[in-house]
């Protein structure tokens, strides 16, 4: 029997212990996909508790409260934060085998020196002992990202926003570099509820007066530029229903679409998707033009719960699996960019676990000579973020050849103590490369395998992302 969360945590044999140890634990982190506020950590706050930093805003952890049948008083209410963290300790014990039982541990662990795995009874002390380190420099944003390794961490940012903190971070000198990500979906959709107060926000930003389809595309075009300048190296866009029609028409109907929303009136389902059709191919060939990479999240049926929604509102728990994608949508998509010479290394991710091999398949039908894996499938996102779901991303892009060219782990989290994450993500892939070699179905070449390791840990994402030099 292993320690636990001993030296052999998730390593299955020797050669799965080298590559980690020597390669993957040394690797330091671009992490390309986040939600880290970065005024937090222009400010480089102190935060009150070990409730505020893990509770306040994560929503894995509260649905794992809500489905252990803890009362919302104690998740999003008014309860105290040692109250709180009290019922996510009682929560943790009832989760073998979820990751949130072993991210829990490895954040105490990690950056609090706390062995011992969090149970009820010692919830209380943990939560003093946390308290009193997070009084210190060490447990501020800045020395977090410096002390997990950090050397680039992309946030998730609004066509509208100034940037002006991404600015002030830059201004400071850090160690390490935080740039925004283009998101731009609250202006894909004409009709959700954020779209023309989206659109009023750009015009304000960009100091210009948005009056039609070709203007919105202007305004988009020059806040591109904006975030570029400021370092910017990837858009992302998400969709709960990528339903791209590449109609030849798509364009003369979003001019018109825009004049409909803009006015409120009704926009029915087609003219919606025609009018984020058009926009997303005008984004896709601006990302190329200027050497972005264009990521796409797929799959995410929101807000299920609608009581709920109207008492907390998005992003709160309430977001689940959606239906499969279209793949001759998706890849309609690629090669209308790929036909106009447009096509920017692309990065999809499903969430829903069918869509996996197919995504692969796509990707690599994209893929030229320009570099490896031009278009590829991301780390296992949200739900699938499991050792199962790591394991089968790995499995499907060695299977299609992409394995040795995919740019790795990211932890899409809006926690300073998330990078536990990638420290996850690399055991599971040092054991699926040791379980290779433990098989003989690959020699003991560790120069190779270590190369390999550390390349997927960090060296590929600095070069698909726009830096040729290894960290």
């Amino acid at each position: 029997m292993k320690e636990f969360m001993g030296r052999g945590f998730m390593l299955s044999n020797y050669a799965a212990e080298h590559l980690y140890y020597e390669y993957a634990e040394r690797a330091p982190i671009f992490d390309f996909h986040s939600h880290l506020p970065p005024k937090e950590i222009y400010e480089n706050r102190n935060y009150g508790s070990i409730t505020e930093l893990w509770l306040k805003t994560d929503h894995y952890k509260w649905r794992a409260m809500r489905a252990a049948g803890i009362d919302e008083h104690y998740i999003t209410g008014d309860a105290g934060d040692l109250e709180k963290f009290v019922m996510w300790a009682k929560v943790v014990e009832r989760l073998p085998g979820s990751p949130l039982y072993h991210w829990t541990n490895l954040e105490l662990k990690r950056y609090f020196g706390i062995d011992t795995p969090l149970t009820a009874k010692n919830a209380a002390d943990v939560f003093e002992r946390c308290g009193e380190m997070l009084r210190s420099e060490a447990l501020r944003p800045v020395s977090i990202l410096k002390g997990s390794g950090v050397k680039t961490v992309c946030t998730t940012d609004e066509p509208y926003d100034d940037l002006i903190w991404h600015i002030k971070i830059r201004e400071k000198g850090l160690p390490f570099r935080v740039l925004p990500t283009f998101r731009p979906d609250k202006f894909l959709r004409v009709d959700n509820n954020a779209w023309i107060e989206s659109v009023r926000k750009l015009g304000v930003t960009e100091r210009t007066e948005i009056g039609s389809y070709d203007a919105l595309k202007n305004a988009l075009g020059k806040s591109l530029k904006r975030f570029r300048e400021a370092g910017c190296v990837a858009a992302d866009m998400g969709f709960s229903r990528f339903a791209y029609t590449g109609s030849p028409d798509m364009d003369d109907i979003a001019e018109k679409v825009f004049e409909k929303a803009m006015n409120g009136d009704a926009v029915s389902e087609a003219e919606a998707d025609a009018f984020e059709s058009s926009l997303l191919l005008f984004l896709g060939k601006e990302y190329a033009r200027l050497g972005l990479c264009m990521q796409l999240h797929i799959g995410a049926m929101r807000n299920v719960n609608t009581k709920m929604f109207e008492k907390l509102g998005p992003d709160s728990g309430y977001d689940n699996v959606g239906l499969a994608t279209d793949p001759r949508k998706l890849a309609a998509f690629l090669n209308d960019l790929c036909m106009a010479d447009s096509l920017p290394r692309t990065v999809l991710y499903g969430l829903n676990p069918v869509d996996l091999p197919v995504m692969t398949g796509i990707a690599v039908s994209f893929c030229d000579g320009e570099c490896p894996g031009k278009v590829q499938v991301g780390s296992a996102w949200w739900f699938n973020d499991t050792a199962s779901g790591i394991k089968a991303q790995l499995t499907e892009s060695a299977h299609a050849g992409l394995l040795r060219s995919f740019v790795g782990m990211v932890t899409d989290s809006r926690s300073f103590t998330a990078f536990v994450r990638h420290e996850y993500f690399r055991r599971i892939l040092c054991s699926f490369l040791g379980d290779h070699v433990g098989s003989g179905e690959y020699p003991a070449d560790f120069e190779v395998l270590g190369e390999m390791v550390s390349d997927i840990c960090c060296n590929n994402a600095v070069r698909f992302f726009g830096s040729e030099s290894k960290f």
